[in-house]
């Protein structure tokens, strides 16, 4: 059943193969706590009773309440396949209530921090050096996904237009617009690759060896770079993403508007930045009361 199910995420659905590994590895845990309850239990006859013993040992091991719903979430969408195939009656998860989780605001950096970082006189015109700034740039300037900054070719980088074309999740594309320092930030980079790196990929974005770069290349150079400029313990490519939405918001883009650069499904996900335009408030405070 497992399997099936599986495939129906991978053929039917388009999911990616991380999402799917994720989905594969809590289906399994849960069918690995059942059955050593009681070896006449099956996928058929758990009940909701069941599937809250098994979140009260997973937070008992410590598990966040974030990790506990999102295994709660898998075993729902399971079960809901099943009933659409006839291969269980009922969803034990259905009326089941998660832990409560307390939702940290996104962690990014101030503007100040990002113009330090891009205009300091410290980067050299190395091959190295010249990529490690414009994937920052990338980043700050589009605020797209470590995954979608990976999956781009250069054919997805139009110059003549400054647009970008990403493949978001489940394969879902869109078009960014950006400014005149990426232009001229990626034609310099272009140029840099083509002149010393033996390219073998068409990706954008190459290692020294001229092979598409991966997830960890990426993350290690961020982080680096990060690292000059904030004491923030997350370094990451999707720090610059929140840094990148709550700039546009503090600039007074509207929220959905925002919505669409970053490729967000409901409004609701893209809300999480509204908390950064107390920034705007400030400003507007001290613009109109009279006693600011």
């Amino acid at each position: 059943m497992i399997e099936g199910f599986l495939n129906y995420l991978r053929f039917e659905r388009n999911y990616s193969e991380l999402t799917i590994e994720g989905y594969g590895g809590d289906l399994r845990d849960f069918q690995a706590y059942f059955q050593g309850l009681d070896g006449g239990l099956t996928w058929q006859n758990v009940d909701a009773d069941v599937v809250r013993g098994w979140m009260e040992q997973m937070m008992d091991k410590g598990n966040s309440a974030t990790s506990v719903n999102r295994r709660l979430s898998a075993i729902r969408t399971f079960y809901k396949y099943a009933m659409t195939m006839g291969l269980a009656e009922a969803n034990p998860a259905h009326a089941v209530e998660g832990p409560k989780k307390h939702k940290p605001l996104p962690q990014f950096l101030k503007e100040r921090e990002m113009d330090e970082l891009l205009d300091s006189d410290s980067w050299e015109d190395n091959y190295k050096d010249v990529r490690a700034r414009t994937l920052l740039l990338v980043f700050y300037s589009t605020g797209i996904r470590l995954a979608e900054l990976i999956g781009l070719d250069d054919e997805m980088v139009d110059l003549t237009r400054c647009e970008m074309k990403v493949t978001g999740k489940r394969d879902k594309q869109r078009i960014i617009p950006f400014g005149r320092e990426l232009h001229d930030a990626i034609q310099d980079y272009m140029a840099c690759r083509d002149a010393h790196i033996p390219k073998t990929s068409s990706a954008l974005f190459v290692t020294v060896e001229g092979e598409r770069m991966n997830r960890n290349k990426v993350r290690y150079q961020v982080q680096k770079a990060l690292s000059r400029v904030t004491t923030l313990k997350k370094r990451t490519p999707h720090v610059l993403r929140h840094t990148f939405a709550t700039a546009m918001l503090n600039h007074e883009a509207g929220l959905e508007s925002v919505k669409k650069l970053l490729g967000h499904e409901s409004l609701s996900t893209t809300e999480v930045y509204t908390h950064a335009t107390f920034e705007q408030l400030k400003r507007i405070y001290n613009n109109a009361h009279p006693r600011a």
